[in-house]
């Protein structure tokens, strides 16, 4: 799902107005045992290296929670249900607007994740997550974890 957002000055007072894409991402926050699941960018991806919760971008058409769902699949090889939502933030991004919305997740199926699409992943404690490099849109998603920060909701 693709949206605008207008930034700048209006047409009535003469100025040019900016339209900036959004693009709504999805990403999972899954627990178990009290770690959670990340994964690393691959080194063709944008933001190469970084690691981030499992997440993806939401295709024309679909859900947020049917995005997730295949997202994981794609990514990780597990099935999942997707559960509320915890927060969301927006986030500009260079010359779009990232609309990041964090859900509570948890793996039904009986495999173990697997690095599919992505460069590595692991469970990692809460204290452990601040020695791991997270995009700034994700940042806030582990300042929320550590009980450092809130999120919009």
């Amino acid at each position: 799902m693709r949206s605008v957002c207008r930034k700048g000055g209006s047409r009535a007072n003469g100025t040019m107005t900016e339209v900036a894409p959004h693009i709504r991402v999805v990403a999972a926050i899954i627990e178990q045992r009290g770690r959670y699941l990340i994964t690393q960018r691959r080194s063709m991806d944008v933001l190469a290296g970084l690691w981030e919760f499992p997440s993806g971008k939401v295709e024309a058409g679909e859900t947020d929670e049917a995005a997730l769902r295949r997202e994981l699949r794609e990514r990780a090889g597990v099935t999942a249900d997707v559960g509320g939502v915890i927060a969301q933030r927006t986030h500009r991004s260079g010359s779009h607007v990232v609309d990041l919305v964090l859900y509570r997740a948890t793996i039904v199926s009986t495999k173990e994740p697997r690095a599919l699409r992505v460069a590595e992943l692991r469970w990692v404690a809460p204290q452990e997550l601040g020695n791991y490099a997270f995009p700034l849109a994700d940042q806030a998603a582990t300042d929320l974890l550590l009980g450092t920060a809130q999120l919009d909701n």
